[in-house]
């Protein structure tokens, strides 16, 4: 996001403006500053280490603040490392506020919450195990407060549907926050303990080895994006006039997944079949993907071969699930006239229902070797002529409604180098 709007800008000083809210009675009570100072710089060292090195959030230390001190002084410990942090991406300060803001509300209600039922008194007194009630009431608070910002400024600043902006926040944070929780309750009591805040940093240690594992996973992932990623490379190198349309159909499987209100695993399965779908195109032979005129019955058998070769490629790489499904049936139609197999309605797979709009629709949209591109509506006009027979209305509907919230701007990383358009021919949805 390079930009930011005025309705985001506008958003995010909003909730600066209640987090400077909650530290006005900072002057009035009795702060421990050197072990707010010594939160603080725990918790700036932490974040450094983790986003640099495993990528994600570190909360114990932040929820350890939440049990030791009072809510205002709480509300302090996420600052230093909000403003000392790299900003990847400009404006700078809207981002930084942000990133300040945000934690500081979360910590701040947290802190509220667990002095509100006794949870400060409960960790003096090592009362056990009374003190895990208040200490997950401050977690449950924490993770609510997170998802009611984070689904603000999904809707603010990306447009998300209000029925959608939080959808799944809460139920895919509440678990390794109430981990960190229970890690920063440990140091919270080892703190208060005889041993003193060295010893409340040995609970760290087991925190590191998660993170390791966690840091595993992410590489495992990223091996993923980089398979992905040389197989497009493949296919953008044999066929030149379709560079960039694999990524381009992943952003419009994407935005119909979205519209039709799937969960985040099923749109990123979804965004992998869109990349992937043409693959197996690296099977058929270059002279027919370049060829200027029109193909002959036998070429076109030959090209309609390349959903099997991609679904024969990608067929043991597990972790594309029903994404394969859609390599393999992405030129199928509803009224059983499309290849390999001739499947008719709802025996095609829905993800590759998904990916059949979504190639038709930026084949029509880009230029090709054989005609010119097709302005959006145009495009939208022949796919909602085509639905029912063709293409699945309802996803037909879902990409028209996501076009007129979002527009029409794909991002294409591949290096894309402008044809000559050669000839007027008009297409009729999903080419080869």
């Amino acid at each position: 996001m390079e930009a930011v709007s005025a309705r985001a800008r506008g958003y995010v000083a909003a909730v600066a403006l209640l987090a400077l809210f909650c530290l006005l009675p900072l002057p009035t009570i009795r702060t421990p500053w050197w072990a707010l100072g010594l939160l603080s710089a725990l918790y700036a060292g932490c974040e450094h280490v983790v986003r640099r090195r495993f990528g994600g959030t570190f909360y114990p230390v932040l929820l350890a603040g939440a049990f030791l001190l009072p809510p205002p002084a709480a509300a302090l410990v996420p600052l230093p490392a909000a403003l000392l942090s790299p900003v990847e991406h400009g404006p700078a300060l809207p981002r930084r506020v942000w990133r300040a803001a945000r934690p500081a509300l979360a910590v701040w209600g947290a802190a509220e919450v667990h002095w509100a039922l006794g949870g400060r008194d409960a960790v003096v007194a090592g009362d056990f195990p009374y003190a895990l009630l208040p200490a997950g009431a401050a977690v449950l608070a924490f993770c609510l407060i997170l998802t009611v910002l984070d689904g603000g400024i999904r809707a603010v600043a990306l447009g998300v549907p209000l029925g959608r902006a939080w959808r799944g926040l809460l139920s895919r944070s509440l678990a390794p926050v109430a981990v960190h929780g229970l890690a920063g309750l440990m140091m919270a009591v080892l703190w208060r303990s005889p041993y003193g805040p060295v010893a409340a940093l040995l609970v760290l240690l087991p925190m590191c080895v998660s993170w390791w594992v966690f840091a595993q996973y992410h590489r495992e992932r990223a091996a993923h994006q980089a398979t992905i990623r040389a197989l497009v490379q493949a296919v953008d190198i044999k066929d030149g006039y379709t560079r960039g349309h694999s990524e381009r159909v992943g952003q419009a499987s994407v935005m119909i997944a979205r519209e039709l209100g799937m969960d985040d695993d099923r749109v990123e399965v979804l965004r992998f079949a869109g990349i992937l779908h043409d693959v197996g195109k690296l099977g058929v032979p270059t002279r027919l993907l370049r060829k200027d005129g029109p193909l002959t019955p036998e070429e076109r058998r030959i090209i309609e071969l390349h959903p099997e070769y991609g679904h024969e490629m990608v067929r043991g790489i597990s972790f594309l699930g029903e994404a394969r499904a859609a390599i393999l049936h992405h030129h199928e139609r509803l009224d059983g006239s499309g290849y390999p197999y001739g499947l008719v309605g709802t025996q095609i797979p829905e993800c590759a229902r998904v990916v059949a709009v979504a190639d038709a629709f930026d084949a029509m949209t880009s230029t090709r070797s054989y005609r010119r591109a097709r302005p959006v509506q145009a495009a939208v006009t022949e796919l909602e002529r085509c639905a029912g027979t063709q293409f699945d209305p309802r996803m037909v509907g879902a990409l028209t409604r996501a076009l007129g919230r979002h527009g029409w701007h794909p991002t294409v990383t591949a290096d894309e180098t402008p044809y000559e358009t050669r000839g007027g021919q008009p297409i009729s949805g999903a080419p080869r």
